[in-house]
């Protein structure tokens, strides 16, 4: 049987399930195009950028079980791409990248596109492979997806020569898929020490990240038995449902809010499942050493990097959690603490923290708390979020509750700005029923908002409220104090409705808090036309999220003493001599 490189590549892409792909038709994949053009289970995605495609394939990933995949160009393509691909790596979600290669077959040097692409993206995937033979191209496929699915999931790199992709060669067969999946073993005396732990303390507790986002029964389960306290990271908020009596909210530390820092203040055994303690979830490591950690995730090489462990536990989240539940429940364990009483302690903490941000009504600008206020009462219950990096992230993170795994998704450790218009449009893609609800800096719109126009032609329709300040939010609020002054922190004057004829998205305009509720009910109605609906939301960020304040605290308690001071002092000039 003889086939060429492309027909195999799509065939295998289909018996992996793959439905869309996202990238850009160039002379060294034009084949695998044309091959695509002919799946009926594929659609291929055209982007305005790589960079897109990557977002794109993410948002597919972290929203379905589909497995967002890339067909791109070399070289160029793959660096439009990293950005994306680097957010996959960084924050565990599954990707498969297809890349096209220069001939292998002609010896010439100098090629278009040529250059060595496994040093370029060995960094930022799991695994990396060059096809040598079409007999190859199957099984590495394969491969590929199996090493990006299993374990801490990530991005996998296929570089497939042209003319594999344009000249027959033989194969002995068209394999079908099936999926060698290991058994997902752990130790189970730890499991039984880690509830001997858990049942001993006086106030346990629980944080989740997205390594957890597919274990929020069990999860509710132990917080039930416990009546434990649980807190997310940013990336996993969606790890368990807000509107749990014993959710606290995101983080626990000096950058939380005072839900989280009260329900953990006297934490004596901390049960932490598919999280890395990172900087961005930790608050600049603000938090204090937990007693008794109890880690439990995939990736062994997390445990004791920034918190030591008491016991560290392998294997998945799911598994585990469900067999920590099972044992709670098999001891028939009571707690001594009564859920009700400390829900209500939860609830009211949470209550007194939203009334922060809900006074009086502005008549020039959007207050963020009556925004998210407004968007929960008024979106979908099963709503996807889709943030950004920026201010908005967190003022989404506080204030925006999310009730179902995975409809919460935000770029966390590669903190890519630009993700969230192209993650948006490849979540639409994979959940055309539901409502996909976009928030985005203006600055991080800046860098894909022309994205809109794939979801114009694809007939998609997410919601993406710009928050629209005319500066870079977040950074420039942290050079208003120490500095007082703002370096390439303010972006030129954006005309977003520009954007939105251009794109061919519904735009609408929402400049005060008067407007708010007429502005979200034209938007969710505007959805029915099929196109994109862009507002411009001209946002209220004077007052600062527990994380920016937080994090300024924490790394100026840092400082050498006389470095301390010149900062203080410096501020404190800058600040009486304007």
């Amino acid at each position: 049987m003889k086939k060429t490189a492309a027909e195999l590549t799509v065939f295998a892409l289909e018996q992996i399930g793959v439905k869309y792909t996202f990238g850009i038709p160039g002379v060294h994949n034009t084949e695998i195009y044309d091959g695509l053009n002919s799946s009926k289970q594929i659609e291929p995605i055209l982007v305005t950028h790589e960079g897109g495609a990557s977002f794109m394939a993410d948002g597919v990933s972290r929203t379905s079980d589909n497995i967002g995949t890339l067909v791109i160009v070399p070289a160029a393509g793959a660096t439009h791409a990293a950005s994306g691909i680097g957010e996959a790596y960084l924050d565990g979600v599954p990707m498969l990248v297809i890349s096209g290669g220069t001939r292998t077959d002609t010896g010439r040097h100098y090629q278009l596109h040529q250059i060595d692409q496994e040093k370029i993206v060995g960094g930022i995937t799991k695994a990396y492979f060059l096809v040598e033979r079409h007999e190859d191209v199957i099984s590495t496929i394969y491969k590929a997806y199996d090493i990006a699915v299993s374990g801490e999931p990530g991005p996998v790199f296929v570089e497939i020569p042209v003319n594999l992709q344009l000249f027959r060669g033989g194969v002995s067969g068209l394999p079908e898929y099936t999926r060698k999946k290991a058994p997902l073993e752990f130790d189970l005396d730890l499991v039984k020490r880690a509830v001997d732990l858990l049942t001993q303390a006086a106030h346990p507790a629980i944080y989740v990240g997205w390594g957890a986002v597919d274990a929020s029964e069990p999860t509710r389960r132990i917080a039930d038995q416990l009546v434990a306290p649980v807190a997310t990271t940013v990336q996993g908020k969606s790890a368990f449902p807000a509107d749990h009596p014993m959710h606290t909210g995101v983080g626990f530390g000096l950058s939380s809010k005072p839900a989280g820092q009260n329900a953990f203040a006297n934490c004596d055994c901390m049960l932490a499942v598919g999280v890395r303690f990172s900087e961005l979830a930790t608050g600049s490591y603000g938090i204090e050493e937990p007693q008794n950690l109890i880690h439990v995730d995939i990736n062994p090489e997390v445990f004791d990097k920034n918190y030591q462990t008491k016991i560290a536990i392998e294997g998945d989240a799911n598994t585990v959690l469900k067999a920590i539940a099972e044992e709670l429940e098999a001891r028939d364990f009571k707690a001594s603490r009564i859920m009700q009483t400390e829900g209500d302690k939860i609830k009211s903490d949470n209550q007194k923290y939203y009334a922060e941000w809900l006074g009086e009504k502005k008549t020039d600008l959007v207050s963020p708390g009556h925004f998210f206020k407004a968007l929960r009462a008024q979106a979908d219950h099963d709503a996807f979020m889709v943030v950004d990096d920026g201010k908005h992230t967190f003022l989404a993170a506080e204030l925006f509750d999310v009730y179902q795994p995975r409809h919460f998704i935000s770029p966390t450790d590669f903190n890519a700005m630009g993700y969230c218009v192209p993650a948006a449009i490849g979540c639409k893609l994979s959940n055309p029923d539901k409502q996909v609800i976009a928030i985005v800096g203006d600055g991080g719109f800046l860098m894909t908002g022309m994205e809109l126009i794939t979801a114009t032609t694809n007939g998609l329709a997410p919601i993406v409220f710009v928050f629209h300040d005319g500066e870079l939010g977040q950074i420039s609020q942290f050079q208003a104090i120490p500095l007082n002054r703002k370096t390439c922190t303010k972006i030129g004057q954006l005309n977003v409705e520009g954007i939105a004829i251009a794109t061919g998205a519904h735009f609408i305009s929402m400049e005060n808090d008067a407007q708010i509720v007429s502005c979200i009910d034209e938007a969710i109605q505007a959805t029915s036309e099929g196109r994109p609906v862009l507002v411009d939301v001209k946002i209220d960020y004077s007052k600062k999220t527990m994380l920016t304040k937080g994090v300024i605290k924490i790394n100026l308690s840092r400082f050498p003493l006389k470095e301390k001071v010149r900062f203080i002092g410096r501020a404190i000039g800058r600040h009486v001599f304007k």
